[in-house]
């Protein structure tokens, strides 16, 4: 009986202590929780932390959420919960300056009204009978407003980074100003938005690039850059005037920060010269400012592209009848050891695209500092640019592709001291009515002013200026979804690229502490094993192709030599030599063919066996030592109580 007594007293207090830990747990433990994901995912970021710790004004955050309407949406409901999350944690680390308030914004009401009022965009549910709204607005100590208008959880990697510039946003009394000069129509209009299929939309890189600097668009009249800007955003300089090349070279020389993006051959620019036939649109297509490269330490070859199989982007292209996929070395998706892990604007990147890109070479005796932030492996190889300019077939260039044996710099950062690109001072002008013209221009852009600072023959301190040697990565289709969503636009990165040129911008301009979580939404697991075993396989096959390729060549070369050893009408008939050369080639063509589907379906059985295998090993194998675990542990407990049943009745 006691032993009984004993057994209910010990359950009741285990019921007590599990409600009492409970209780403690929802008061104490709320949001407590373990981050196991690779990169961290779901742990604020050591960028964020320090935007909150600046904070020096309070700032409300507005959470608007459509309570009852979200239970009808489960996907958005549990991502609602995460956004929840996500704020306290912000209002938590503020150290108090953060203020969240949730609202639900029932229909007709006041809080429907100011919903709307901030610009928030309802979604139309339940046949447009209500209306679902998600959004969070921002206000800081002098009514100074940021927005968010709709939640979408398909930027939920990039939440984090997306409430942080809001937040930082409000904190910013003065934006960095960048100062654009630029031969791309980046902020959309003319031919070439209109083939890019957004008509006069901006570049999506623009918008970002405005949500966190002021953006001074500059003439390539004016004889120097304005004092107000910090960075120099320089976008295919086709033809830069010598008077603008030295505005640009004494910008950099006094301290100035700049980005340059150079291209040999610029597919987004393809549009402006459509109608310009061969060499014309070739060469309207290359941005290459040598002067100014090779005086601050490197230069490029504008007759050459660089691709690279190991970081080739797949395609998918027409092949008899049928689409197949296959890498596309000129389109580049550079990850692992192509990106520099350390430096501050690429430390973070996973994945950057790039497509048909050229290349930079240092120049020593420039003396300056060039370190790669981006680069192709040691397989690299070069094709002249006239192979795109005139429809480059995947097929062929993989058929051409000859590894060269050298890593190629894509991107760099080139610090230290510099000289000038004008050693003898300003350049002439080119003439006194060009001169006027000029002079007046800049006079209406910059004012009564003409004062200019002396020539500077070597840079006041060390330099720092980003070169990138290619300018489609900064058009969406290579790194961007471009969703329409009631009006708004919601970008959606597939890449890095976005977070390249902010990362450099926000570098440059001496701020940088948002690097760390812009870029970590772009992470990317890509099937290591199965893109290599993808990729030797498909080398086995480019080389049958060949074979067949130059058989094929070698055969109707040799046909052609019988044929024109018969004169007159007997040339039109077939010799039995020519049947029998005829028929062994195409027995052979027969047997490559067949070599090159066994190829194909080896390659397709090892990645469909190893697939097989990770499934197993992640779905079975685990629940399988589980259970075995499971019934090893209850054979032993049952060994042991047959034994000790035993023992009494042998006493």
């Amino acid at each position: 009986m006691s032993k009984r007594l004993l057994s209910v007293t010990g359950l009741i207090l285990a019921v007590v202590l599990l409600v009492a830990l409970n209780i403690y747990s929802n008061a104490t433990l709320r949001s407590a929780r373990v981050d196991l994901t690779e990169g961290r995912m779901f742990t604020l970021s050591d960028g964020t932390r320090k935007v909150l710790g600046s904070l020096e004004e309070p700032i409300t955050l507005r959470l608007y959420l459509s309570k009852q309407l979200a239970t009808k949406l489960p996907s958005v409901s549990s991502y609602a919960s995460r956004v929840e999350d996500l704020l306290e944690e912000f209002v938590r680390q503020s150290n108090g300056r953060i203020t969240l308030l949730e609202v639900d914004p029932e229909p007709f009401s006041e809080e429907e009204d100011r919903a709307v009022a901030f610009g928030l965009s309802g979604i139309p549910i339940e046949g447009g009978a209500e209306t679902f709204y998600f959004g969070l607005v921002g206000t800081g100590s002098t009514d100074e407003e940021e927005v968010i208008p709709y939640l979408s959880p398909a930027r939920e990697q990039f939440l984090e980074y997306d409430v942080a510039r809001l937040v930082q946003s409000l904190a910013t009394t003065k934006l960095p100003t960048v100062g654009l000069l630029s031969d791309l129509q980046l902020d959309g209009g003319g031919p070439q938005a209109m083939m890019r299929g957004f008509g006069s939309e901006p570049f999506a890189i623009m918008e970002q690039i405005r949500q966190l600097f002021t953006v001074l668009p500059l003439d390539e009249a004016i004889d120097r850059i304005p004092e107000e800007v910090d960075v120099l955003l320089l976008v295919h300089p086709k033809r830069l005037s010598d008077k603008i090349q030295y505005a640009i070279d004494q910008f950099v020389m006094r301290g100035g920060r700049a980005l340059v993006f150079v291209d040999p051959f610029s597919a987004v620019d393809q549009g402006q010269n459509a109608q310009q036939p061969g060499m014309s649109a070739l060469l309207g297509n290359t941005s290459n400012p040598a002067k100014l490269l090779q005086s601050w330490g490197v230069q490029m070859d504008d007759s050459k592209l660089v691709g690279d199989l190991t970081y080739a982007a797949r395609v998918r292209v027409p092949r008899d009848g049928r689409f197949v996929d296959m890498d596309y070395p000129l389109w580049l998706n550079l990850t692992g050891e192509a990106v520099n892990h350390d430096d501050i604007t690429t430390s973070e990147l996973n994945n950057v695209t790039l497509a048909t890109p050229g290349f930079l070479t240092r120049v020593e005796a420039a003396g300056t500092t060039v370190t790669p932030l981006l680069q192709t492996s040691d397989k690299a190889s070069l094709f002249g640019k006239m192979v795109v300019a005139q429809g480059a077939d995947p097929q062929d260039v993989n058929r051409t592709y000859q590894p060269g044996g050298e890593v190629r710099m894509l991107a760099a950062r080139i610090t230290g001291k510099a000289r000038s690109a004008f050693p003898d001072g300003p350049p002439p002008a080119a003439s006194d009515a060009e001169q006027k013209k000029d002079d007046g221009a800049a006079a209406d852009k910059q004012g009564a002013d003409t004062q200019k600072p002396p020539h500077l023959a070597e840079s006041e301190g060390d330099i720092n200026v980003i070169v990138v040697a290619d300018t489609d990565m900064l058009e969406d289709r290579f790194w961007v979804q471009v969703q329409e969503i009631l009006g708004s636009r919601l970008a959606i990165p597939t890449a890095g690229n976005g977070s390249f040129v902010i990362n450099a911008l926000d570098n440059l301009a001496g701020g940088g502490e948002l690097i760390s979580v812009r870029s970590r939404g772009n992470y990317i697991r890509p099937f290591e094993r199965i893109n290599e075993l993808r990729r030797d396989a498909e080398l086995q096959f480019r080389d049958k192709e060949k074979q067949l390729v130059e058989q094929l060549q070698e055969t109707e070369q040799r046909l052609v030599e019988l044929q024109g050893q018969k004169p007159g009408e007997e040339a039109l008939i077939l010799s039995s030599a020519q049947r029998e050369e005829l028929a062994r080639f195409q027995q052979q063509r027969l047997q490559i063919r067949k070599e090159l589907r066994d190829v194909q379906l080896a390659l397709r059985r090892s990645i469909d066996a190893l697939e097989d295998r990770l499934k197993f090993i992640n779905i079975a194998l685990v629940p399988i030592l589980i259970g075995v675990g499971g019934l090893i542990v209850g054979l032993i407990r049952m060994q042991r109580r047959s034994a000790a049943a035993r023992r009494p009745a042998a006493a």
